[in-house]
């Protein structure tokens, strides 16, 4: 018998815990319409904000050794389009739909939570803060800003809800930030998002990989996984299980992925490895998990998650 890798996010009913991130390969709808073609349990959309953004200057993504840098710069195509999206993609799919949102101001976001309220989606992820947008500051790291923001949002916001968060590198960063979170109906929150400003240099043109802002871009993929492991796992203990973690970044394999559970994730979300391998890594990684789990004698996600074994 399969190990049962189901859950459930927000109260959301998952078929499997692994699927994708927002920002990958999931702008247009024929971008999404792969993903929900594809093993991922639920679809997540690209972050939007109210107008359409052409995003920044090319060259602006790069594959490297052990992951990937960008500067996208939000490229999408407005809120209204992924309300559309969402009402074909259920239609068609009958999977989990995520939507994504980021706001230039307060104002955009609540317009937005607002529209979101009335559609097809099953959950908002709020992404209050891209390192890679020119000009915007990572919110997160501003914990009176996330209070502000938090405040106006769940006053609106009439769908189960989370946060995706930068990377968090010092202690009291995490006590900050959770003790803000615990005060509104948060459901979840994403670790994490890219790691930001990392610079990649070809040596052979002495050249960034990427043009804007001087060649600085978000590092993903393998180079993050480290460090999205311990933002997990701070949160978790932090939320005391009232609040869940969805974890992301470096997960290629599904010994990755049991790694995230183990640190107490509610489920793994899949980016550069997406846009690396294609739509074929989810099952890939969903059975390698299976096949883990079935060595360890593990036959349902909670019979591991959180039971790190500290030393």
């Amino acid at each position: 018998m399969k190990a049962d890798i189901s859950t459930k996010i927000a109260g959301v009913k998952f078929d499997a815990c692994i699927f994708n991130t927002s920002g990958p390969a999931d702008v247009t709808l024929a971008e999404l319409e792969i993903i929900a073609r594809s093993k991922s349990p639920a679809i997540t959309m690209k972050s939007c904000t109210l107008e359409p953004r052409a995003g920044n200057p090319e060259p602006r993504y790069a594959d490297l050794e052990y992951g990937s840098i960008n500067s996208m710069g939000l490229p999408n195509l407005g809120y209204k389009a992924y309300i559309e999206f969402a009402a074909v993609l259920k239609r068609k799919y009958k999977k989990p739909i995520i939507a994504s949102i980021c706001g230039m101001t307060l104002e955009d976001d609540i317009i937005m939570f607002n529209a979101f309220n009335n559609s097809q989606v099953d959950i908002i992820e709020f992404n209050p803060g891209s390192p890679n947008t020119i000009g915007k500051a990572i919110v997160g790291y501003d914990a009176k800003e996330m209070d502000r923001l938090l405040k106006a949002v769940s006053k609106v916001c009439k769908k189960p809800w989370g946060i995706k968060l930068p990377p968090y590198f010092d202690l009291v960063h995490f006590d900050e930030i959770a003790k803000v979170i615990k005060k509104y109906p948060v459901n979840f929150v994403t670790c994490i998002n890219s790691l930001g400003n990392g610079l990649a240099i070809d040596p052979a043109t002495e050249q960034p990989l990427i043009k804007p802002k001087g060649g600085l871009g978000g590092i993903g993929g393998r180079y993050a996984k480290f460090t999205a492991l311990a933002n997990v796992r701070r949160f978790y203990e932090l939320f005391d299980r009232k609040i869940q973690v969805i974890g992301v970044g470096g997960v290629y394999s599904g010994t990755d992925a049991f790694e995230f559970i183990l640190a107490g994730a509610s489920a793994v979300q899949i980016g550069t490895a997406f846009l690396q391998k294609g739509p074929g890594i989810f099952n890939k990684v969903q059975t390698e998990l299976q096949t883990l789990m079935a060595k360890k004698g593990y036959i349902k996600l909670s019979n591991f998650r959180g039971k790190l074994k500290i030393l």
